[in-house]
């Protein structure tokens, strides 16, 4: 019982081998990397964060005929809210009074200001940028957009993508196996040197050094990152299995109406053979009257002119209208028609003087409306369904990065080849049933092609369902959106471009992160196990083995981190768009209406990202992705009735 007394040599040896301060350090040093690990995770959290913050504690409400402050989750349905300039919109409503600019770049990744009228949809989160306006309630709490966004991003960030059954795979075979080269190490030692202690230090080094941390983290914080940045973009990305399907899509189909085109019948083209301004005073009146709508979108034009008075007043005499051919009417004694050719006809209008521009309006497959007398054709006014600007360049991206672009629709093959050939679409599927929509989804996949569907329409979910992925338009219905796996919040058809391109980019995030969670562990337990001490008297302590194995989390999470910084790049590699900016001093502006006309000028010239004036400054700062000659700027604010006096 006397062993080790008055044995100073043992004593020395074990007074420096206690390891309490290795305990200590072992256990601040996987602290520490927790806490650097758990602050670079919070980051992952941001985005959840901010949507949360988009909406106000509170919200100015009328009730008993006063203005009352209350609690944001206090409002009911049908409640009429008062919101002010730069307040944020606290729940989902209709405008009932008032006009307003309204920023929904935070929901729908729109940075240019959508105007509201009475009648128009607000959306919670988004912000008052001018006007006072009164708006009804329609969704409250849980069913607001801002919280099923917040919730499906939730969902989407906690979801486990395919991939990461890899990761668990791997551990499943990779834990066992640590454990079992810790005994191995441990015991070798033990026979090798006959030092308990030694081998103990072998065995718990592997031990420390192999936690699979970083391997289990490889896959959720790359995927919390991506739907974070994805929906600050106007991506709304439903699971982590979707995300990462994505990468591997190599055909995309695309619905026409909506989807490539606005799905509004605009007005193209004007033709009068009166004066101008009489000729569409007396369009304006007529189709006013009128409930289709090609006549609402006439009207609609005409009201956006500012060239009527009171012709609003007038009213025809004996109006009818005519199911399939159009409307007529008796207007001081003379009788007018506005419909197609069919109703010309019947009426024996003289159409032979316009048959040039009606040939060309419908060689170019526009919907033409005759306006007429008895005697002669007075004007013709073209429709179309045109094509989204963001379509032309978005299509363009996806055939460049070798993606096959597919258009199916509902039109005849004529309008369907016409808007194909602008777009540069070789493959188009024309005159479908809605139910065959999902067929043709069908058909492509069983040639082995990997199918995104993009739609808007109720028609749209079978086929947005049987893809591979299914992508909903945000502005389409609620149906569509439901059965979808990702929603573009807005209609910007780039938008898929950037999704795809995300999804690429983070599942080359996390293979990388795997790479390294494995590469760190491949190099690190064979020199935690002792390979290299009898050659060259390496050895690492178990306080080493601890800070690597916390640092390899941490550089685990801050790669995937990475992704917030993510751009989509052109095709010459360089970041997105150059741009450029100009000060133009505008002279005549006095109200909101001046500087909504003088925003709707300057955002209608090609290459415009921005346009927002500033009243009080008679000032307009526009924000193109292309150089803007000033006399471009110059003539598009003399059309709307302003004088620029500088441009900087």
């Amino acid at each position: 019982m006397d062993f080790g007394i008055g044995d100073y040599d043992l004593v020395n040896k074990y007074l420096m081998n206690i390891y309490f301060e290795s305990s200590a350090t072992i256990l601040t040093l996987i602290t520490l990397g927790k806490y650097l690990e758990a602050k670079a995770k919070k980051r992952t959290s941001d985005a959840i964060s901010r949507l949360v913050n988009l909406a106000p504690n509170s919200a100015t409400v009328i009730r008993e005929g006063k203005e009352q402050v209350i609690d944001i989750d206090d409002i009911c349905v049908s409640d009429i809210l008062v919101i002010k300039p730069g307040e944020s919109i606290p729940v989902d409503g209709v405008l009932v009074e008032g006009y307003s600019l309204i920023n929904e770049s935070s929901i729908t990744g729109e940075s240019l200001p959508v105007e509201k009228n009475v009648g128009s949809n607000v959306i919670s989160g988004t912000v008052n940028t001018t006007g006072y306006f009164k708006m009804k309630a329609t969704k409250v709490g849980e069913d607001t957009t801002l919280s099923q966004i917040i919730r499906l991003v939730e969902e989407a960030s906690n979801s486990r993508a395919p991939i990461s059954k890899l990761a668990d795979r791997v551990s499943s075979v990779f834990v066992p196996l640590v454990i079992l080269i810790a005994i191995i190490a441990g015991v070798f030692w033990y026979i090798y040197s006959g030092s308990f202690e030694l081998a103990l230090n072998f065995l718990i080094a592997v031990l420390v050094i192999s936690c699979p941390c970083a391997l289990g983290l490889a896959t959720p914080v790359a995927i919390m990152v991506a739907t974070g940045k994805a929906a600050k973009n106007g991506v709304l990305i439903k699971s982590a299995e979707s995300l990462e399907v994505l990468h591997l899509v190599d055909t995309v189909v695309l619905d026409k109406t909506g989807t490539i085109t606005t799905g509004k019948m605009q007005v193209t083209d004007v033709n009068s053979f009166i004066e101008e301004n009489e000729f569409l005073k007396l369009a304006y009146i007529l189709e006013k009257n009128s409930e289709h709508p090609l006549a609402n979108a006439i009207v609609k034009y005409i009201e956006d002119l500012n060239i009527l008075d009171n012709n609003e007043k007038i009213k025809f005499e004996e109006f009818k209208s005519i199911t399939g051919k159009g409307v007529e009417g008796i207007l001081k004694n003379v009788k007018y028609y506005a419909g197609n050719a069919k109703l010309m006809k019947d009426n024996n209008v003289d159409m032979g003087s316009i048959k040039d521009v009606s040939d060309k309006l419908l060689k170019e497959l526009k919907t033409v409306i005759y306006f007429a007398t008895d005697k002669k054709v007075i004007g013709v006014i073209a429709l179309a369904d045109n094509i989204k600007e963001t379509s032309y360049e978005a299509i363009k991206s996806l055939r460049e990065s070798k993606i096959n672009v597919v258009m199916v629709t509902g039109d005849n093959s004529s309008v369907a080849n016409s808007v194909a050939l602008k777009l540069g679409i070789d493959n188009v599927i024309s005159e479908v049933l809605p139910q065959e929509k999902e067929k043709e989804v069908e058909i492509l996949q069983n040639s082995g092609k990997k199918v995104a569907f993009i739609g808007d329409g109720i028609n749209d979910s079978p086929a947005l369902t049987k893809a591979d992925v299914g992508i909903a338009i945000g502005t389409g219905t609620d149906i569509a959106i439901e059965s979808a796996d990702i929603v573009l919040m807005n209609d910007n058809l780039n938008n898929l471009f950037y999704a795809i391109s995300l999804s690429k980019k983070t599942i080359n995030n996390i293979k990388l992160n795997l790479f390294w969670a494995f590469f760190y562990n491949i190099i690190g337990i064979p020199i935690a196990a002792g390979v290299f001490y009898l050659s060259f008297g390496i050895r690492l302590s178990p306080m080493i083995c601890a800070l690597a194995m916390s640092m390899s989390s941490v550089c685990v999470v801050t790669n995937a981190l990475r992704l917030n910084n993510f751009k989509v790049k052109n095709k010459k590699g360089n970041d997105e768009m150059k741009e450029f900016k100009k000060e133009v001093y505008v002279d005549g502006m006095q109200c909101n209406h001046c500087k909504m006309t003088v925003e709707k000028a300057l955002n209608s010239i090609d290459g415009v990202v921005e346009a927002n004036v500033n009243l009080n400054e008679k000032k307009a700062y526009v924000t193109s992705n292309k150089e803007i000659q000033d006399n471009v700027i110059i003539s598009k604010i003399k059309e709307a009735g302003f004088e620029v006096k500088e441009i900087k």
